[in-house]
């Protein structure tokens, strides 16, 4: 078994009462939803998508991962980091991530049909 190696960071007082804000509906804990918000920075920062973009993405792969693989969901941040690292890595996550664009892309070029 591995340890992970921890750095101690000062972070601004509002960024982590955000965080523990957004980590509670989440039963996440302050560090793994700032560690789940840089995941997520990174993949954004990365890719030139939107966040809302980059989120779908991931919550698409992960569901089409699921569902294919038929594998539990990762008990920590730390494993969905290192899956979605693995992902990059393999160029399947990329793919993904244009297949949704291009998905939106389509969706808000069709035009909708009025009842």
């Amino acid at each position: 078994m591995s340890a992970t190696a921890f750095s101690s960071v000062k972070l601004p007082a509002h960024l982590v009462e955000q965080a523990r804000q957004a980590a509670q509906p989440m039963r996440r804990s302050v560090a793994s939803q700032i560690e789940y918000w840089a995941t997520l920075g990174q993949i954004v920062e990365h890719t030139g998508l939107s966040v809302q973009e980059a989120r779908s993405a991931i919550e698409q792969y992960e569901a089409a991962a699921a569902r294919t693989a038929a594998l539990a969901a990762p008990t920590s941040v730390d494993a969905l980091t290192a899956r979605l690292l693995a992902a990059q890595t393999r160029g399947t996550l990329a793919q993904r991530v244009r297949e949704v664009v291009l998905e939106n892309q389509a969706k808000a070029a069709t035009p909708v049909a009025s009842h």
